[in-house]
């Protein structure tokens, strides 16, 4: 009986220190900012999938390119937007999540891309030309698609 009192009174010791009866719930943050839920989500896999190619891929080019290539101009445009997407998906409410589908990760995948498409044509041309034109009508409906579904 002894024995039991004193196990019973370690495990008690071990809870209490361990703090699992005086813990809180923890706000749902991890230590860069991103709710876990967003992180559980097939459209954050997507996102992150895209990020990690494109600084795959600026990486390599920096080793010969410097700053000022158009290519890495772009990439570095397209990570940004990518950044700004990954806020706006962050901002989701917890009753909502069932909205970050891998299908919504896809299109903010591609407006990214587009929107990154468009901004080197608007770059390059007058806004009055024909490929700015069509790039803009483009990035418009993506960015339209992504508002339907958040």
């Amino acid at each position: 009986m002894k024995y039991f009192k004193f196990l019973a009174f370690a495990i008690l010791s071990l809870f209490i220190v361990n703090g699992a009866f005086t813990q809180t719930a923890k706000p749902e943050k991890s230590e860069v900012g991103v709710s876990n839920t967003l992180r559980s989500s097939a459209a954050f896999a997507e996102v992150i999938l895209r990020r990690t190619e494109l600084e795959s891929t600026l990486e390599e080019m920096l080793v010969s390119y410097t700053e000022e290539f158009p290519k890495i101009k772009e990439t570095r445009y397209e990570l940004e937007a990518l950044r700004k997407d990954i806020a706006k998906l962050n901002s989701v409410k917890r009753e909502e999540t069932s909205k970050l589908t891998s299908a919504l990760g896809k299109l903010i995948v591609r407006k990214a891309t587009v929107e990154a498409d468009y901004w080197a044509l608007s770059n390059r041309f007058d806004k009055e030309h024909p490929e700015v034109q069509r790039a803009k009508k483009k990035f418009e409906i993506f960015e339209k698609a992504v508002r339907e579904i958040l």
